[in-house]
């Protein structure tokens, strides 16, 4: 019988302890076999080939924090569909090797940790990842060289998508490309900076190389991969037929034309265009557009959407208290509530903790909810909530979206000249797809390329609209124009450098005098 797992307390946190006991017990073991399974199939892949590649896992222990958790590592410059489970490194939560494979006779060499060893401490640190894998797929290598002076690889309407973490049909997929070096840990600072930088990728290519996935064990490391290959060769294949795989109908890649005088020119995405007075003005790349008073009237929202999310929610609570979903919602007001208490914030009241029962802690919800929507605030948690309530009424047909009437023709205008058009609003991105999606002009998603919500920020801050210019790939956040119906949404994106437009409909808002921005009454003025 294997031995248990020793465990010894340090600062409160337990931790495994590198005996021998421990290094030969089943979880180890279990683990390092694992590896060696999981690189053969790899290998077969085309992933690991060449003693190229590599693969790392956590030993998992319900008794253990992952950061604290053991790391086995496959060895590098070894026939990796030959590995064995004795083959394997065991490695100290820090990155120290604890266990190193016995030397094998002529013609092998020396066992040597995998070069990849700084990159994958760098995914397990910074992301909490529970398994990491380097592949050298011919799919991840190809990609990064279509557009050598591309830092991104962008694919949006793709079924694979939904394989990635925090990823849908309709989202854009965004994973960044890093530069080569001659030797692996030469990586580990760029790669770094790449997960820093896009905090929702779970995955960095390196051109000409291949790719770095990650995710919280090796299962969905794993099914991560097998994704992103796919996506990757479907973008190879698109290219070859002539088709954009970044646009979310896939049409054919053509050079843009513009009509000048007496001729038309050919332009570039990046090149100018002529304005009005026949100068030239920076060319659009995206539009981001704000939903309630912009694309849809503010009483839609006020006096549908917002009613029907108060008179629901704790029929839906009640309906749905024990998935995983309505758990998750609980436990993000139950912060929420516990911080404005903390605050001091009217209508907030505590919630109860389980054990006082289902009816008292969705009473203390629906109270807090309440007040939340009277208060109109833009905050998450509510906001998740709420998708998930009017989730249920669009497909029950209890709700129908509601557009302006020009919204559909100018998206399909838009779409089809090359733009990229995004949504952002404080409403979540499950809400943004069931109105664009269910609305009084049908399905109008598939003109959109992304949805953004206030987990990128508040809409109000410069920052929010500077991490959306990161997300999109433009060059100069002027190739965005943003559009909404606040003042202070426009001021806070004008500061970060993008172009804008304020709305006017019925029903919004009355602006400053002397406001110095564009407005638009419809978007056939855009």
């Amino acid at each position: 019988m294997a031995a248990a797992v020793p465990l010894v307390a340090v600062n409160g946190v337990k931790m495994a302890t590198t005996t021998q006991a421990y290094i030969e017990s089943k979880p180890v073991q279990e683990t390092r076999a694992l590896i060696s399974e999981l690189c053969r199939q790899f290998y077969n892949l085309g992933w690991v080939g060449g003693t190229g590649g590599s693969i790392t896992i956590k030993v998992h222990d319900d008794c253990i924090p992952k950061p604290q958790q053991l790391i086995i590592m496959s060895p590098s410059g070894v026939q990796k569909e030959r590995m064995l489970p004795e083959d394997m490194y065991i490695l100290s939560p820090d990155g120290a090797i604890l266990s190193s494979p016995s030397q094998k006779p002529y013609p092998h060499k020396p066992p040597k940790c995998s070069d990849c060893a700084p990159l994958f401490m760098k995914a397990f640190q910074m992301r909490n990842a529970g398994s990491v894998i380097h592949s050298h797929g011919m799919e991840s290598c190809i990609v990064t060289m279509i557009n050598p002076g591309s830092k991104e690889f962008r694919i949006t309407h793709m079924e694979m998508i939904k394989g990635i973490q925090g990823h849908g049909y309709y989202d854009e997929l965004v994973v960044p490309i890093i530069e080569n070096t001659a030797h692996e840990r030469e990586l580990t600072d760029s790669l770094a900076a790449a997960i820093e930088a896009y905090p929702k990728s779970t995955a960095v290519l390196v051109r000409n190389h291949g790719i770095y996935v990650w995710g919280d064990s090796w299962i969905s490391a794993k099914t991560q991969a097998e994704c992103y290959h796919y996506l990757f060769d479907a973008a190879i294949r698109l290219h070859q037929m002539g088709l954009d795989w970044s646009t979310p109908a896939h049409g054919p890649i053509a050079s843009k034309r513009v009509s000048g005088i007496g001729r038309n020119m050919n332009m570039s995405s990046k090149a100018g265009a002529m304005g009005s007075n026949h100068d030239m003005v920076p060319s659009r790349r995206c539009i981001v557009l704000d939903i309630e008073g912009t694309t849809t009237p503010i009483s839609f929202v006020t006096d549908v959407l917002f009613p029907y999310a108060r008179d629901n929610v704790g029929r839906h609570l009640n309906t749905t208290y024990d998935s995983a979903e309505t758990q998750d919602d609980i436990k993000l007001l139950r912060d929420q509530v516990h911080e404005d208490l903390e605050k001091g914030i009217a209508g907030a009241v505590p919630i109860p903790h389980d054990s006082e029962g289902k009816e008292e802690v969705i009473a203390a919800l629906v109270a807090n909810v309440e007040a939340m929507i009277k208060a109109d605030r833009k905050i998450t948690a509510l906001k998740q909530l709420q998708g998930h309530i009017w989730r249920t009424g669009f497909q029950n047909k209890e709700l129908e979206g509601v557009v302006f009437e020009d919204v559909p023709e100018a998206l399909e205008r838009w779409h089809a000249s090359g733009l990229k058009v995004y949504i952002y609003s404080s409403g979540s991105r499950l809400a943004q797809r069931l109105i664009f999606g269910n609305s009084n002009f049908g399905d109008l998603r598939k003109y959109l390329s992304g949805f953004f919500d206030t987990t990128v920020g508040n809409k109000r801050e410069s920052r929010s609209y500077m991490e959306i210019s990161q997300s999109v790939g433009v060059d100069d956040p002027s190739e965005i124009l943003f559009v909404t119906d606040v003042y202070q949404e426009a001021t806070a994106a004008k500061a970060a450098g993008l172009e804008v437009i304020i709305s006017i409909r019925p029903g919004n808002g009355s602006l400053p005098e002397n406001h110095g921005f564009r407005t638009v009454n419809s978007f056939s003025e855009i």
